[in-house]
């Protein structure tokens, strides 16, 4: 895989893998790792101008992550940031927050880090090395109760993961409460947690993927699971991630994520401006006139009701029609969006290639 945590290696992630269709790998085995999980991320002045690759708010704080382990808070809408102490130097891909206090973040060599102070101090749950040891054990388990070909590749698989070492990174993480969450990530990782993370174990099996496509994006909402993949791939769950069932959608290029508005009411995003909506959980799909050719990489409900989507190519895309059409915002820089979150105050903060920025609503709607 290389050198991933690097800034080149993080554009090309996000920026690299969102403008092209994946049909081979792009990561390759390390002939030497970096000692990432060692080595805390280190506090620069400059931290708020680097690649940030997510940012959330929970209760009134927002957060950001991105390259290095860099993870930033601001507790007066996105208007000064501070940064947090972080163990690894990683980069991160990913926050979520189920409560107001306690949240996760995930990255660069199946890294996932626990907070359970809003952000402002974290610890390392997971890391490549337990998760791939991990896997072995499970394949191993299933491969002996279970004499047949997918345990026999998933064993393959898990012997393969582990001789490469611990560089394959998690893309996207969710909790459907404060005890149950799951992670996801290159060439199909996933993995579940019952207890907050206290033991993280491999959830693979519970999805059929025997190509071990990326899984990019997951969002809960309520006890309903969504997975977003690579190549079509969709997946949804109803009983809390127990059981998932893939979804037939129009397009088969990458989505990068899942807009749930209701329990059937749904929105997905990826590749090339393509976007659809369902009435019905995924049973049937109506294409949406994003307006762009850009690959959308972030979306999310607003506080108002209305939907918005960013793009690769810096375009912030807003709909008031619970996400049947879609209209440009105005940014005054633009730059490759990878994130979005509203402020307590109603404003729009992306982050992205070029650090933060930020777009008022109010000023939108005068």
């Amino acid at each position: 895989m290389g050198n991933v945590h690097s800034l080149a290696a993080s554009i090309l992630l996000l920026t690299g893998l969102f403008a092209v269709e994946v049909a081979t790998p792009v990561w390759h085995a390390a002939s030497a790792v970096p000692d990432v999980l060692e080595r805390p991320a280190s506090i620069s002045a400059r931290a708020s101008d680097s690649v940030l690759l997510a940012v959330r708010r929970t209760g009134r704080r927002l957060l950001t992550v991105g390259e290095r382990g860099i993870v930033l808070f601001s507790d007066d809408d996105a208007l000064s940031w501070r940064q947090a102490r972080v163990p690894v130097s990683a980069t991160l891909t990913s926050i979520h927050f189920a409560t107001e206090k306690k949240g996760w973040s995930v990255g660069h060599s199946g890294v996932v880090l626990h907070t359970d102070d809003g952000g402002a101090s974290w610890v390392r749950q997971l890391d490549g090395h337990q998760a791939t040891r991990s896997m072995l054990e499970s394949a191993q388990k299933d491969a002996i109760a279970h004499d047949d070909a997918k345990a026999r590749r998933q064993l393959r698989d898990a012997q393969r993961l582990l001789r490469e070492g611990p560089d394959k990174p998690f893309f996207d993480v969710a909790f459907i409460d404060e005890k149950r969450g799951f992670v996801v990530g290159a060439y199909g990782l996933f993995f579940a947690t019952q207890d907050g993370g206290k033991t993280w174990f491999p959830w693979q099996a519970h999805i059929e993927n025997a190509t071990d496509r990326h899984l990019y994006g997951i969002k809960a909402f309520g006890e309903s699971v969504y997975i977003a993949g690579e190549a079509g791939l969709l997946y949804r769950s109803t009983d809390a991630g127990q059981t998932f069932v893939e979804l037939e959608t129009p397009y088969q290029g990458s989505w990068f994520g899942v807009i749930p508005l209701s329990k059937e009411h749904i929105v997905v995003y990826g590749l090339r401006g393509n976007a659809y909506w369902s009435h019905d959980g995924g049973r049937h799909w109506s294409k949406i006139d994003t307006g762009t050719t850009a690959s959308l990489t972030t979306g999310m409900a607003l506080s108002d009701g209305s939907i918005v989507m960013a793009t690769q190519a810096g375009e912030a895309l807003r709909s008031t029609d619970q996400g049947r059409s879609f209209n440009a915002l105005a940014i005054t820089q633009p730059f490759p969006f990878f994130s979005v979150a509203q402020a307590a105050n109603g404003d729009l903060v992306l982050s992205g290639a070029r650090g933060l920025s930020r777009i008022s609503l109010q000023q939108v709607r005068q």
